[in-house]
């Protein structure tokens, strides 16, 4: 793999601002959530980085737990096939408060299918956490309930977001140049 500064066409969101607003959004879930439990669903893998620092700033009793999800398209880029789930909670979400935490959200079918599927579990309440919105993209309407940012249609990666499962570790959403960028066979 080759490295990511030659294949970064831009910093759409750098360090500081995605720390300054995921502690807001955190401020802004722990105020609607006061007095009351908490589950926050992780998509994985991308949302993780996201999750681990929402969670540091939610101040109410919460519990976490993961799903995986694949989607099958017609690239690497698109999300608009068939979407199966690859790993399951390990919570009775039954009259729950979920938040479910997305790294973004796209076309919108794969969290469209994850939300239809947590709804047949009755939870008492089911909400959506982004950190990412390509509006633009969106095919299937998402009810998104707390948003960190809307960005334009550009291929990004970094702080959980995969380049060829690469680069999820970095402090900053990237922009790949895709006249440099070769897909990894």
């Amino acid at each position: 793999m080759q490295d990511y500064r030659n294949i970064l066409a831009e910093i759409l969101i750098d360090e500081k601002t995605l720390q300054k607003r995921v502690a807001e959004l955190g401020a802004q879930i722990s105020r609607d959530y006061t007095g009351q439990d908490l589950l926050l669903i992780c998509i994985l893998r991308g949302g993780m980085i996201f999750l681990v620092d929402l969670m540091r700033q939610i101040t109410v009793p919460h519990q976490i737990d993961f799903m995986a999800i694949s989607s099958y398209g017609s690239g690497a880029r698109q999300s608009e096939g068939d979407v199966r789930l690859t790993l399951d909670l390990q919570t009775n979400i039954h009259d729950k408060n979920v938040l479910l935490v997305e790294d973004i959200i796209d076309s919108g079918h794969t969290l469209s299918y994850v939300l239809d599927f947590l709804s047949t579990r009755q939870p008492r309440s089911l909400r959506v956490c982004t950190l990412l919105d390509k509006k633009e993209r969106r095919e299937v309407d998402i009810p998104i309930h707390y948003c960190g940012f809307v960005i334009p249609n550009k291929f990004v990666f970094g702080y959980g977001l995969d380049l060829d499962e690469y680069y999820r570790n970095l402090p900053f959403v990237g922009v790949v140049n895709l006249d440099k960028y070769r897909p990894q066979a």
